[in-house]
């Protein structure tokens, strides 16, 4: 199991890893296609709600110090329903990992490698995961701590650069296509937060507890100032996306930045700095996928485990015919995946928990109180 201890800044990185990785797929270009001029005011409202929730979250989980979501649901369910929370955890941390890792290939390969199967590249990326991931966790952590931020700052730096290049009007009409597209229909935005799901398993890992409150509040506020900078710069640059050389916007984006005659074609820069946060990435759904995996069955050496879990991404990636089926997989099913299992699931335990604990802290009193009264009667 993981046992390096992590600061509030590690902790925060690492949420935010998740968050940069996903954007620099589809993600932006569902949002805009979808929401259209009324793309940034949806960001904007779906991160008010995500940092709501992530303050509930941490509230649920506060009165179960140094507990993740796996050990609360051993508490409240016996070690059945522990496997089982422990189980779809798993499978939704690997399965919405292996597809992005499926687009996220595809993309490089059609962006610089169209002669080379799709097979060399996904399996070179998933053995140096394997060997890297045989080292401690800190060496990960550690690597987030330095990519991560250069990667916000570089879309910053993204947004700036084409400033020039914008076209406000492209943000009217405000409401898009209407009320209920954008603040109902909308709510499925809420798995560009993908990162809360790491919040449930944050506690027993962090130096100090509590930190915890403000490692979960950052990590919100800082995604959705990251997501309304990312939608912004795509939104005012472009009409819209239809065709492959789009497979990443932010990509596209990255080849309009000009300074002057000697620096241009920035684009590799921008390209090997996702290449590491996406890395880093798959890095933590192997760890995290390993630690639930061993507290469910109580292995304690987990280094076979890492070569047993890089396969499994490789091969349940290879399992879409083309990049048309892992992107849709990141559009039509990873959403409601995501809301069914972080936010239905999760907090419905932690809930429960909550309850259960506040039932038996009255038990307790009402007993010691009927016991006062019979000890004074005597």
């Amino acid at each position: 199991m993981i046992n390096y201890k992590i600061g509030t800044i590690e902790a925060i990185m690492l949420i935010l890893t998740i968050v940069v990785a996903h954007s620099v797929l589809s993600m932006p270009t569902n949002i805009l296609s979808s929401y259209k001029s009324a793309s940034i005011l949806n960001v904007i409202y779906v991160g008010i709600i995500a940092i709501i929730i992530a303050y509930f979250i941490y509230k649920l989980l506060k009165n179960f110090p140094s507990m993740d979501i796996i050990d609360i649901s051993e508490v409240i369910g016996g070690k059945v329903f522990k496997n089982l929370v422990g189980i779809i955890f798993i499978i939704y941390f690997i399965l919405s990992a292996s597809l992005m890792f499926r687009n996220f290939c595809e993309s490089i390969q059609i962006l610089y490698f169209p002669m080379t199967n799709i097979i060399f590249i996904m399996a070179l990326i998933v053995i140096s995961l394997s060997i890297t991931n045989k080292l401690n966790f800190n060496a990960t952590i550690k690597t987030n701590v330095i990519i991560v931020p250069i990667a916000l700052v570089s879309v910053l730096f993204l947004f700036f650069t084409n400033i020039n290049r914008f076209v406000p009007e492209r943000i009217f009409p405000i409401l898009g296509e209407g009320v209920f597209n954008t603040f109902v229909l909308g709510l499925t935005n809420l798995s560009a937060f993908g990162g809360i799901a790491y919040i449930y398993f944050l506690p027993p890992l962090l130096k100090d507890i509590s930190k915890f409150k403000k490692v979960t509040l950052i990590s919100a506020i800082a995604t959705a100032i990251y997501l309304v900078f990312t939608i912004a710069t795509l939104l005012f640059i472009f009409t819209f996306f239809t065709n492959v050389s789009e497979i990443s916007p932010l990509y596209t984006a990255t080849r309009y930045i000009e300074f002057g005659s000697f620096f241009q074609r920035l684009e590799s820069i921008f390209l090997l700095i996702w290449i590491l946060v996406f890395a880093c990435y798959l890095s933590i759904v192997l760890k995290f996928s390993m630690n639930i995996f061993q507290k469910i069955t109580g292995i304690t050496n987990n280094k076979p485990l890492v070569d047993i879990f890089g396969l499994l991404i490789l091969g349940i990636s290879l399992i879409p015919k083309n990049l048309a089926i892992s992107q849709s997989f990141e559009k039509n099913i990873y959403p409601y995946l995501m809301i069914a299992i972080i936010l239905i699931l999760g907090i419905g335990i932690l809930i429960f928990a909550n309850f259960a604990k506040i039932k038996q802290i009255h038990n307790v009193n009402t007993n010691n109180s009927l016991y006062g009264r019979k000890e004074h009667i005597n």
